[in-house]
């Protein structure tokens, strides 16, 4: 997913390169990305969120 908004994160600076004009810095995505209810991974982000493996650590 892409979109048209970019956000440097070191300055702040929003803009529609890939790069930040001001200070050089790599830019990100300035919003999140959709949420679905069907999401098939949504799982196995929740178990990298928590710390979780899913496996027996016995």
């Amino acid at each position: 997913m892409k979109t048209l908004i970019m956000k440097c994160p070191s300055c702040g600076t929003y803009t529609m390169k890939n790069i930040c004009p001001n200070c050089g810095t790599a830019t990100v995505m300035a919003i999140p990305m959709k949420y679905s209810p069907a999401d098939k991974f949504q799982k196995y982000r929740i178990k990298i969120l928590e710390g979780k493996d899913g496996k027996n650590n016995d």
